[in-house]
Formats: structure tokens, sequence, C-alpha cells
């Protein structure tokens, strides 16, 4: 039994040889070329010092010049991971994210069906060819010219003309003697929704044949000729040979001449291919009829690591541009990037080149832009920065673009280049002053002295959080009618670590018990007595819980402060991490105006009462509550703490 066809074409076009192979092997940094995919080292398979063992990243095959070995992905893995050929298939297929399917026994019949369509769409080539020197095609000639096609680059486009009939093809080819199932399967005609004969898919168009990376034809690009048409440009629909998302128009001949050290340049158009590469670039390639997928961006980097994205001026071709970055975000990793080369406005390449010629499409090549600064402009574009929370906003919208960037060490430059950026738009103009108002370029762009070495940004130390749990925990144990009262926020407690959770889960599943000695024997069974004696080792634990006493409505203060405080720590421990980010990749004025605020908030949170007077309403019936009680949470945190608490401000 094989695979279904077409499955060992994807898996080899989905990897990356040098990466299959550079497991196993050192390159050779002085040989090497990975810019052409040129890559040289030792031989994997014989002892040797000298890079003889050869990598052509960009045809997915090696060659030793030593011992001779050869191949591609699938025998590398086979002789050096010394498995059979589905072994390595399923090796490689997880490693390229695809599922093996099962083993289909008809695989080689439908091989040969693959053949014999890509038979018939040779000669579909070859009829739409002999069309374009009709009379039918008059107009279509007349076009072409006007677009500076001269007759030889028609021959070597393989230019043809589909004339208006309903049936042309189709009756040429029926009468070569080909099946009828062929034509409909190679995508060139449609069965009729109203029982008459099948009609061509392709009418009254200017037709691009379609090649895959080994130059098959297996689909067509239309153009059409009557401006009132419902699509000016019209593909093959999918068939067993031809899928728009995962192949490339001038796949092979770019992938030739990228090897030989040409910018690949990525425009949106068939015509805008076959001027790119008339005019000199031969490594010109086109998505087929929609955006790029993410099999069409793997495709990109495996013939160059940093493809120049040539998209028209307007504001399709600038949505386009945005759309690709936020596809290749998650993508990126080191020494696969892309750039942007951005059309004059209502232009595309071919108009460039037509009116500058290719020493104005070479600059523009040249002056590409990376991606990074179109993610800035993308985030900044119309928008006013006259305030903390929207410089707040504007951190939040780049952070979150900038997490999805998976490699660290490009996440970093990423943000180093950010902050860049940030402070060109926010530094102080000359002469300016702040007292005019928060205008964006008028804000100072360095953060305090403190900031860098506030609490918030060094990070809080864990213990407290511990603490609040172990008061929390130990109340519920010896008070246990308060249960039923904090079920529910014990239940959303998240335990720093595993002994506190134990707790909680034990707790959790004697909710029901209300007798103290009861409920500790039974957590004593499930846990054994020395998960409660190290959550009551603590004298001071005790001496605080005895300060509670038997009051209920002390003890129910006491927990619901603890879980109020220690909600207020994690909230400021979050605001921490995100400020340790900020304080690398961009910091100004606005990040210590949001530490100052959640260092206030926090010590509001910790802050406990030293007031004599007054009274607060705590009890269900609204009964008012003395509010030096309130000392019953400073009693707690003192014991547990061993240490005293600021009456000013809460800290220690």
């Amino acid at each position: 039994m094989s695979l279904p066809p077409g499955f060992l074409d994807e898996l080899r076009n989905r990897l990356s040889l040098s990466q299959v192979v550079g497991r196993k092997v050192m390159w050779d940094q002085r040989k090497s070329n990975q810019a052409k995919g040129d890559m040289w080292a030792p031989c994997p398979f014989h002892q040797e010092k000298t890079a003889s063992f050869h990598v052509d990243d960009r045809k997915g095959f090696y060659y030793c010049f030593g011992c001779h070995a050869k191949g591609d992905a699938i025998s590398f893995v086979r002789e050096t991971e010394n498995v059979g050929f589905m072994e390595a298939v399923e090796i490689l297929a997880c490693e390229a994210g695809m599922q093996v399917p099962a083993r289909d026994p008809k695989a080689q019949e439908k091989a040969d069906g693959r053949t014999r369509l890509a038979e018939v769409m040779e000669q579909a080539v070859h009829h739409y060819r002999l069309q374009l020197q009709t009379g039918w095609a008059a107009e279509a000639r007349a076009y072409l010219e006007r677009r500076g096609l001269a007759e030889v680059a028609l021959e070597q486009w393989e230019i043809g003309f589909a004339p208006p009939g309903w049936r042309g093809l189709w009756e040429h080819l029926r009468g070569k003697g080909v099946a009828e199932d062929l034509i409909l399967g190679a995508g060139l005609a449609r069965r009729s929704d109203k029982g008459g004969e099948p009609y061509d898919v392709f009418r009254n168009r200017i037709l691009f044949p379609i090649r895959d990376a080994r130059g098959r034809a297996i689909a067509f690009g239309g153009r059409a000729m009557d401006p009132n048409d419902s699509a000016k440009y019209l593909n093959s629909p999918q068939t067993e040979l031809f899928d728009k998302g995962v192949n490339l128009y001038n796949h092979g001949p770019a992938r030739e001449a990228a090897g030989k050290g040409q910018p690949l340049v990525v425009a949106e158009g068939y015509m805008d291919v076959i001027a790119l590469v008339e005019a000199g670039f031969g490594a010109a390639v086109a998505p087929l009829g929609t955006a790029i997928t993410e099999d069409q961006l793997r495709l990109l980097w495996r013939i160059h690591p940093e493809p120049v994205i040539a998209l028209d001026g307007d504001r399709a071709g600038i949505g386009a541009a945005r759309r690709l970055m936020d596809l290749a975000l998650p993508e990126l990793e080191a020494g696969h990037a892309l750039r942007f080369a951005l059309m004059p406005p209502g232009q595309d390449p071919d108009d460039v080149i037509r009116g500058g010629g290719s020493g104005a499409m070479k600059a523009l090549i040249e002056g590409a832009r990376p991606m990074v600064q179109l993610l800035w402009e993308r985030e900044t574009e119309g928008r006013v920065f006259d305030s903390p929370e929207r410089k707040a906003a504007l951190d939040r919208d780049l952070r979150q673009a900038l997490s999805r960037i998976k490699d660290p060490s490009l996440r970093r430059h990423y943000g180093e280049e950010i902050n860049r950026l940030r402070w060109a738009l926010f530094r102080p103009a000359p002469g300016s002053s702040r007292k005019g108002g928060w205008r964006g370029r008028d804000v100072p762009a360095a953060p305090r002295p403190a900031t860098k070495v506030s609490a918030l940004v060094a990070g809080p130390d864990r213990f407290e959080e511990e603490l609040r749990e172990a008061v929390i925990l130990a109340t519920l144990i010896t008070h246990p009618q308060l249960l039923s009262e904090f079920e529910s926020d014990l239940e959303q407690l998240d335990c720093a670590g595993p002994a506190h959770a134990a707790v909680q889960g034990a707790l959790l599943a004697a909710v029901h018990r209300t007798d103290a000695g009861d409920l500790r024997a039974a957590l004593e069974e499930r846990l054994g007595p020395a998960a409660l004696e190290r959550l009551f080792v603590w004298n001071e634990v005790g001496m605080s819980l005895a300060a509670c006493g038997s009051d209920p409505k002390r003890n129910a203060l006491a927990v619901r402060q603890a879980f109020e405080c220690l909600q207020s720590i994690r909230g400021w421990r979050i605001e921490n991490q995100h400020a340790q980010d900020d304080i690398h990749h961009w910091a100004d004025e606005s990040l210590t105006y949001r530490i100052d605020e959640r260092n206030r908030a926090r010590e509001a949170a910790l802050k406990l009462s030293d007031e004599e007077d007054g009274e607060i309403e705590i009890a269900p019936n609204g009964a008012p509550l003395p509010k030096d009680e309130l000392r019953v949470w400073r009693e707690l945190s003192e014991s547990l703490l061993g240490r005293k608490v600021s009456k000013n401000n809460g800290k220690p």
C-alpha cells in the first residue's frame, strides 16, 4: 500500500532540508551561504574532516562528494535514524505539523490519474497558445502589446487565449479522444446545471499557465477581456493537481533565480510577475488570486530567507500587507523575515517599471522596510497620544502584537526597536514644556530613575501570598462553621504551592463538617498529620487565631480581609510582570504613572485602619461593629510576618 498522491510532495515542500540535516551536522560557516540555501558540512555518513557534504535547500536534495550519498529529507532520516520509509515519513510529518493519512491501496492508480490529468493540461496549454494567433484574439494581442509584452515574452510565459465560445476547448479535447472525466477532473470544464453538455471554464480570457515547482502545468489564471465580466481574474477550480493556497506563480524559475543571489519579490498578479522578470528581477512570484496563506509563506521562506513584499500602493495593498504581517508574526524566527516595498499610490510593480524602468523598481526593492516599522505605523497611524491612558493603550496593543512572536530573542529585538520608535515619538521637542499639556511629542521619554528600582519592577516575593493563604486555611480549619460562607472563595483560591493546594482540596471535600475536631481528624486521615503540622507549625499562627477568639463576626472579618488582601497582592504581581516587560521594551513617564498608581492601590489594600473612633457595618443585619476590631487583621499579619506593620502605610 502507498500514501495518497501529493502527500509526499506537500511534505517535502513544507520542510527545510537544511533544518532536518542541521540536527546531525555542524555547518561550515565559511563555505555555506544560508541566503542562497547553499549549505556545506562534513558528511554524516562517513568519517571526514572536510566539508564535502552539500545541501541544496531550495531544491531539497543533498549530495556528498566523498562517499556519493544523495537523497532528500526522507532518505536522510532513514539513513541517520535507521528507520524504515514510513517511520521516516511519520517523523518528518510530525515536524511539519501534518497528519500522515491512512495508506491508500489505490495510491498508484491515483498517481497514474494525476499523470493523465497533467497530460491533458499540457494539451490545453498548447491549444490556448494556438488560439492567441487567431482572429478571435486580436483585441487580446493588442492589450498584451500595450502592456509591453513582445512575441518572445509571449512564448516564454506560454500565454494563450480562450475564445468567447462555450465549448471550444471541450470539443477540441474530445476530438483528440480525451475522456470526459479527465477534462472535468483537470478543471477545464464544468457540468451544466441544466442537463446540457459540459462547458469551458475559461471564455474570452487571456490565459496564464500555472506550473508547480516541478514544472508541471496544473492550472490556469485568466484575465477577462470584457470589462463587464463579473470576475476580472479567474483561476482554475481546485483539482487533484491544483490547490491555490499551496502554490505560487513562477515558483520553479523564481527558486532557481533566488539561488543565484537575486532578491525574492512577491507581487500580487501575473502581469506584475512577468513585468518584474522581464525587467531583470527573475525571482518574482505571486499568490494565486488570494491573500498569502501560511503554506505559501513557508514556501517563500524556503526560496529566500527575506522575501520582499511588493504590493500595490493603494488602501487594498496596505491592508494586504497588514494581514500578511499578522500571519507572519507567529512564524518569525532568526533568519526568516519579511520586508515591504510599498508602491507609490495607485501604482503596482508593472506601473513602476513602465514609468521609471528597472532602476525605479530596484530602488523600491532596495529600500524595502522591515516589518517592525509597518507594525509600529499600524498601531500609531491616526491616533493621538495626549494622555497616560492613551499611551497605556498603545503599550497594551504593542505588547499583544509582540507576544505573538514565539522566538524570545527575536521578540526582545522587536521590543528594542519599538522602544526606539516610541522614544522618537514621545521625546520632548526642543524648547517644549509639559506645562502646556500632554501632547504626544512633548512627553518626556524616560521614566523617573526611581521607576527602575521600585518594588513593582524589582518583583515581590511570594512569601506574603503564602502567609495569607496559611491564615485563610488555618482559620477555616479552626472555625469550620465559616466553610459554608467562604466555600466559593476557597474554590477560586489559586494556591501558591502544592502543600496549600492539598489542604484546600481536602477542605472543599469536607465542607459539610461543622465540628473542628471532626474536621481536623478527617483532614489528617486524608492528608496525614504532617500536612497540618506544617500549616500550624508557626506559633504566630496559633497566637493570631487565639486573638480572634470565638466571635464569628471577627473570624469572618479576618478571613474576608485575607482573601481581599491576597487578591490585591496577586493583581499587583500581574502588573509587576507587565512592568518588567515594559521597562525593557518601552519605558516613559506613562510607565512611571502606572507603577505609582499600582503601588498606591497595593498600599491601600494592605493599609490597616488605626482609627479609634467611627463604626463599620459588617453584620448581615446591618449591626455596627467597632472599627478597632479591624486590628484583628494587623495582629494576624504581625504575628505571621514576625515584624511590626506600620500604622502609616501598611509597609513592614
